[in-house]
């Protein structure tokens, strides 16, 4: 390890430190009382999550103030952590991923998460939530969507923010004119896309999985799993890589009807960049987690408006 590497992870041990330190404060909160009302706040966790997932899902409902709490286990999670999972979150439901077969969809890599949010978007509008965001404001554009039963997504970031809701073949044409740019999975899905028969009709978002509203709808497995089965038969084992499911959430809500994309400069990934004076919701990407000491900060400010 090199000199820069080896204070880069001193930098990013001390950040996660600092923000274990920040988040604890929400075991001392006020517990969710959820409400069967036709909204499910959904996440996949394990016991490594399990503090700063509280920040996430309380702060979500704080502004949200709907809907009960759905969890899928990673398989990881205690006795202990669930005690305080039905003492913070009223007694959630909670799937198993074992238990969960997504076939012909890929296994691991989050296809459990998603086929879990596919089964139950029949009876109820579900929102995809990870555990490294935090819901800073008020979200009335999630609010809108809900109750205009409309899917919704958060943008990857600026440009394709600026991008939005394309046909399969735009979507190749604007990011991927000379081929694959990176050598990601949804590089090579995005140019694969461009080759359906209905590339033209069929759309797509270059959108991100950690904030996502899924509308109520019978389509069921049958649309997930024939794009699936496409992709896998064009990119064989690329597609089974990390990354597919989102490439997969993406297809499923843009091809719902009138979607809805999140404002970017209030709905953001936290990237190598400053915030918005004044976001609403921020997803705190693996990569730039601990940067700037925004996580820790915004962590806190949650933490303190769930107290008043």
């Amino acid at each position: 390890m090199n000199p820069g590497e080896f204070f880069a992870a001193l930098a990013r041990k001390a950040g996660s430190w600092s923000h274990e330190r920040a988040a604890q404060g929400i075991l001392d909160t006020a517990p969710i009382v959820a409400a069967d009302d036709g909204v499910i706040l959904f996440s996949m966790i394990g016991t490594a999550v399990l503090v700063p997932y509280l920040v996430a899902v309380k702060s979500l409902h704080l502004h949200l103030n709907r809907g009960r709490i759905v969890l899928l286990n990673d398989g990881t999670l205690t006795k202990a952590d669930r005690d305080i999972l039905a003492h913070h979150c009223d007694n959630p439901v909670i799937l198993e991923k074992s238990d969960i077969d997504p076939s012909p969809c890929p296994r691991d890599n989050c296809w459990e998460r998603l086929i879990a949010i596919i089964d139950r978007r029949r009876d109820a509008y579900v929102i995809q939530l990870d555990s490294d965001t935090v819901t800073t404001g008020p979200i009335p554009e999630v609010l809108a969507a809900i109750d205009a039963n409309r899917s919704f997504t958060l943008a990857g970031g600026r440009d394709e923010a600026k991008c939005g809701f394309r046909s399969a073949r735009e979507i190749a044409s604007i990011f991927h004119a000379d081929g694959p740019m990176t050598d990601h999975v949804q590089a090579y899905a995005e140019v694969a896309m461009a080759k359906l028969p209905d590339a033209g009709n069929v759309r797509y978002i270059r959108g991100c999985a950690g904030f996502a509203g899924f509308a109520r709808s019978d389509k069921g497995r049958a649309e997930l799993s024939a794009f699936s089965t496409a992709m896998d038969d064009s990119l064989g084992d690329t597609w089974r890589q990390w990354g597919s499911e989102q490439v997969a959430s993406n297809f499923v809500i843009a091809n719902d009807p009138d979607p809805v994309q999140l404002p970017y400069d209030r709905y953001v990934n936290h990237w190598e960049e400053p915030l918005p004076s004044d976001p609403a919701f921020v997803h705190f990407i693996g990569t730039y987690r601990f940067r700037r000491g925004n996580y820790s900060r915004c962590s806190k400010a949650a933490i303190a408006a769930l107290g008043r």
